[in-house]
Parts: structure tokens; sequence; C-alpha cells
């Protein structure tokens, strides 16, 4: 277990995005909470009044043996648009932004050469610019969200789930495996 590696990913509603990752084959955990802001043990009723400067994320645990961090960032990319500044969809505030939170030197390069081969992708088909915040993680605390938040789609499978996705693939295949299916 000591190989297992941590992502961080905020992509709006934190319900939708956590069962993609949990779906996903080699993510051995997931969680949703909350990163980026300035109040300490943030609550939900808080994070939403926009102010805390907080994004809902999800921590994904991840064996980099049976999926890398690369294609965890190609999910990433398609699972929400990220050229819409704070909002996805019907969700709108700061706290729905679209953020990697990395923590490694090694996950911040990938975060930025997949943010460019996507980024090309969207400008051949007409989107804007990219307006993901890529954040070192290593030095903001990852908040739990409160119980009711973990794994809400599987305690409500009919749940809220706004993910509004540009519909354009990323530039490259990296698994016969089906991600976040």
């Amino acid at each position: 277990m000591e190989n297992l590696k941590k992502a961080y990913f905020g992509t709006g509603c934190f319900w939708g995005a956590e069962r993609k990752f949990w779906l996903t084959a080699g993510v051995t955990s997931t969680s949703v909470g909350y990163m980026g802001g300035k109040l300490n043990q943030p609550s939900y009723e808080a994070v939403c009044t926009g102010k805390t400067g907080h994004a809902e994320v999800v921590e994904v645990t991840f064996d980099p043996a049976l999926v890398s961090y690369r294609e965890l960032l190609a999910l990433f990319w398609v699972m929400h648009d990220p050229t819409s500044f704070n909002r996805q969809g019907n969700d709108v505030g700061s706290q729905y932004r679209s953020a990697i939170f990395t923590d490694s030197v090694e996950q911040e390069n990938e975060a930025y050469e997949t943010l460019g081969l996507y980024q090309s992708a969207l400008d051949k088909s007409g989107y804007g610019k990219i307006c993901t915040e890529i954040s070192d993680a290593r030095d903001i605390t990852y908040w739990p969200a409160e119980t009711y938040h973990q794994r809400y789609l599987a305690k409500n499978p009919h749940g809220y789930d706004c993910h509004s996705s540009t519909g354009i693939a990323f530039p490259e295949l990296f698994a016969t495996k089906p991600l976040g299916s």
C-alpha cells in the first residue's frame, strides 16, 4: 500500500466526479472535500457562500501500477468543461471552479503538459481557453466534506450529477481499459 498515490481534482460539483473516479480501474479510494481556501475546517454551508475560497474537490487514491496520473488527468479534462470560469452547468461560484492540486513536481508537469494537449484539441473545435487552476497541494490542506457527501451518488444513484463536458475527447489513448465508465 505504500506505493499508492494521491491526486486532487475540482470539476464543479464533486458528487459526479467522485463517481467517475471510483469507477476507474486502479483507483483504490475516493473522498470528496474542499481545498484552496482560507478557512480551517470549512463546512459545506460556508463553502457555498463563495467567501472561503475553497473549491469542491475529489481526493483520488490510486495505484500507479494500474492507472497512471496521466490517465486520471485525461479523465479529468473530459469529465467537465475546463473553459467555464467558476461554473459548471447550473452550478455557479468559485467553489465550482476547475482545479488541479498537485502533490509533486512530476504531477505539476503532467498537469501542464496535458492542459496544453487538451487546449490544442479544444482550439480545433472552437472552444475558448482553459481556465483550470493548477496549484501545489503540498502546502494546501484537504478538508474532507461532511459524511453525507461521501459517495453521495452510491447512496442516491439518481441524484444530481452536474457535469457539463465539452464532448471533446482527450487527444491521446493511454490504455485499452475504459476510464471512469
